[in-house]
This record gives C-alpha cells, structure tokens and sequence, in this order.
C-alpha cells in the first residue's frame, strides 16, 4: 500500500481495557478505594440481607428462623445488587465511564454470544461439579454438610417463585460479573502493577461469597464450599482475562444461575 504521507488512527482502546485503566490511574481517577470497597460488598450484603430476614421471622416467632432465612437467598440477596450497582456507579463516575463500559463489546449477530456463553459454560461448569466432588469427599466423605440444605427443594410463596425467575438470576449475573471482573479486577491491576495480584483477590473473594449463601456458621462446611467453587471460579476470571469480554460469561452466569433457581423451588 502506497504511504500516503497521513499518520495512521488507531482504534481507541476499550474504556476498560488494562492500558485505559492504567491511564486514568495516572491521571489520578481511580483509588483503591473502590475496589478495596466493592471487592468485599457482595459478602457484606449477602450476610446482612440474610440477617434481616431471619430477624423478620425471628419476629414472626418462626421455628429456626436462620435455618428459614437461608431459603430465601434468591429473594433477600438483591440487596446485594443494589448495592453494588449503587457503589461501582459512584466509582465511575470518577473516572468519566458508565455501567456499560465494564461489560466490553457485546456480539450478537448470529448469536455469536450466546453461543459463546455456552460454550464457556460447558468450559468452566466442570470445574464447580469437580471441585464439589472433591470438596465433599476431603471433608465429609460419605456424610453430608451441614449447609447443604441451601439447595434442597424448599417452598416459597409463589410471588417469591416467580421473583426469583423473573429478577434474580438475570440481574446477580450481571453485577456479580460486573463488580469482580467488570470493575475491581482490572482496577487491582493496576494499582498493584501485578495481574497475578489482582488474580488472586478477587479469586479469593469470589469464591468467599458463596460460603455466605445460606450461611451456616460452621467452619468446616464452610472450607467445603469454598473448596468447591474455588476451581470453577478460577476458570471464569481465566477466561475473563484472556477475552476482556463480559458479555459471553453473563451468558454461562445465566445458565448456573436459572438451574440454582430452578433445582431449589417446588413446583
């Protein structure tokens, strides 16, 4: 091709790839505080929504009102999402980007992402069934952990039911993608200068939240459930890292989301 003497346009980068998130943090935009904040959120809310739930049955003179609450986290756990919605908005608005910056390109044409979605779902659903195998033989082997009840079938209201279909698992997906992926990941990046770093954080506390769904204030169940999603966490942030694309996780969140809901509700 013949030089035409005209200097070349780059594409810009995507508002949350690693060298934009770099540049505003120079620029002085970003904190840790943010992601020090949010990384932590979803554990913090999980537990107080659980909280308040069981003090509204504890009210009520409910038998075991813990035990019931913990049945309610496909309703109560919103809050969380409210929260995190609330908390990475305000974070970003320092930094001049939207909600919809986190999420990267969204290909449809063809369906492309949808079947993406997929695709990553039958890649990283083996490693929470392998790592739950695994997990229930080291610690309980033959016997059954005390918080595995959270996902027995259980009876809801029927406006509780069609909540949990309609609302929860297609808004959690996405903010819980959104916050750890999205928003703090790549922000602990760069502040640490160390992908490795941030790897391990948000791996960590990823995993954590999961052992306050239905929390049972036992430690050796609650190793359990951290052993168990530990591995098909770490697949999830691998392939985030590799595309940058959120759009095609949310897709395979969905999936583990609506069979969670679906698998727990009496019909």
């Amino acid at each position: 091709m013949a030089n035409t003497g005209e200097p070349a346009v780059l594409a810009p980068a995507q508002p949350n790839s690693p060298s934009a998130v770099k540049t505003r943090l120079n620029e002085g935009r970003i904190s840790w505080t943010g992601p020090l904040l949010l990384i932590v959120t979803r554990s913090a809310m999980w537990m107080t929504a659980q909280s308040l739930v069981a003090l509204l049955f504890l009210a009520q003179h409910r038998p075991n009102p813990w035990r019931q609450a913990c049945y309610w986290w496909s309703v109560c756990f919103t809050l969380a999402d409210v929260v995190c919605i609330i908390g990475i908005r305000f974070f970003l608005k320092k930094e001049g980007l939207r909600l919809r910056d986190l999420i990267g390109p969204i290909r449809l044409r063809y369906g492309r992402d949808i079947f993406l979605g997929i695709g990553y779902f039958l890649l990283f659903s083996p490693g929470f069934v392998f790592g739950g195998y695994v997990a229930q033989k080291l610690f309980y082997g033959a016997g059954v952990s005390p918080s595995g009840f959270i996902l027995h079938t259980h009876a809801l209201p029927l406006w509780a039911t069609l909540y949990s279909l309609i609302v929860f698992w297609p808004i959690n997906s996405v903010v819980e993608e959104m916050t750890y992926q999205g928003y703090v990941l790549p922000r602990l990046e760069a502040l640490t200068g160390r992908t490795w770093i941030a790897f391990c954080a948000v791996a960590f506390w990823f995993t954590a939240q999961h052992c306050v769904l239905g929390f049972v204030p036992d430690l050796r169940s609650n190793l359990c459930r951290f052993v168990g999603f530990l591995p098909g966490v770490v697949i999830v942030i691998a392939i985030y890292l590799r595309t940058r694309r959120l759009a095609p996780i949310i897709v395979g969140h969905w999936i583990i989301d609506l069979s969670a809901v679906l698998m727990t509700a009496v019909w």
